[in-house]
């Protein structure tokens, strides 16, 4: 789990990194279309069959999961600060929880309600409405990725997931077919062409293969050998080492009421684990960042 979270962790400054020599829908169509290879190949490896379950189930978590999910948050990222953007993202939990509620029936309770309250809270205090400046589109574009990314759990939670090569099955199909808008965006949207610098390639092979193939084998792993309450506090520390990591390396130091709005949002994660560990509720693997 440790391990899983600083690679997910680390990626923020990576990505940031990769688009200094690369457009956004360029980057992002690379890392989609290269990390599907790279989970056809993991199938291919554990012999597991390769034709999908649900095609269609697969092409709406790979618009949603893939294509929105993952656009969104490289073009946040590109735009915007990596840290921040992490922690934005990083909302899903409560998209989740507001999303759930009308489609599936699952009412907010308890602590929940906490929970919920100071990730707006944090939200408000990150986002700075009342100030139409700085990096708001940035901002906005983090926010609606989480959305999106919440949606796309909506999405699995009603296929019902099994897990093991099911799991690993439709993420390479969902990516794979999410990948494709991306490219044709990347194709129509002019760009400056790529410099293929060793820090580019570096960049995009580690979105590839620790960030993507070798990170999806480790939830797998995670998710059969940890309780759900452990595997969930890897959602409150990756945004956490994201933040650490993009201060550290890109100099991105968070103002006095952005940190606030930070902290709030890492607390109000913090409490959405508990609640898991109380309720005995296992982490839905569709949850996992890409």
């Amino acid at each position: 789990m440790l391990l899983l979270s600083v690679i997910w962790g680390y990626n923020w400054v990576v990505m940031k990194v990769a688009l200094r020599d690369c457009g956004t829908f360029d980057f992002a169509a690379l890392r989609t279309a290269l990390g599907a290879l790279s989970l056809f190949v993991v199938l291919a490896w554990r012999r597991a069959p390769l034709a999908p379950r649900n095609i269609s189930g697969a092409a709406w978590l790979g618009l949603l999961q893939t294509s929105a999910f993952i656009g969104l948050t490289v073009w946040a990222v590109d735009v915007g600060g990596a840290g921040r953007t992490a922690v934005l993202v990083y909302t899903m939990p409560f998209w989740v929880l507001v999303l759930a509620w009308p489609i599936l029936g699952e009412r907010i309770r308890g602590l929940q309600w906490l929970a919920v309250v100071l990730a707006f809270a944090g939200l408000m205090s990150i986002l700075e409405p009342w100030q139409l400046r700085g990096e708001l589109q940035s901002k906005v574009l983090a926010v609606v990725a989480g959305v999106a990314w919440a949606a796309s759990v909506i999405v699995a939670k009603k296929l019902h997931i099994r897990g093991g090569e099911e799991l690993l099955s439709l993420t390479a199909w969902q990516m794979l077919l999410g990948a494709v808008p991306l490219v044709v965006a990347a194709l129509l949207v002019p760009s400056a062409p790529i410099h293929w610098t060793g820090s580019f390639i570096a960049a995009l092979l580690y979105n590839i293969i620790p960030a993507n193939a070798l990170a999806w084998l480790l939830w797998l792993y995670v998710l059969n050998k940890l309780s759900a309450g452990l595997a969930s506090l890897g959602m409150l520390v990756t945004p956490v080492l994201g933040v650490l990591a993009a201060w550290v390396q890109l100099g991105e130091r968070p103002g006095a009421l952005e940190a606030l709005g930070m902290l709030l949002v890492g607390i109000a994660l913090a409490l959405f684990s508990y609640y898991s560990v109380r309720q005995h509720r296992r982490v839905n693997a569709a949850m996992a960042q890409e």
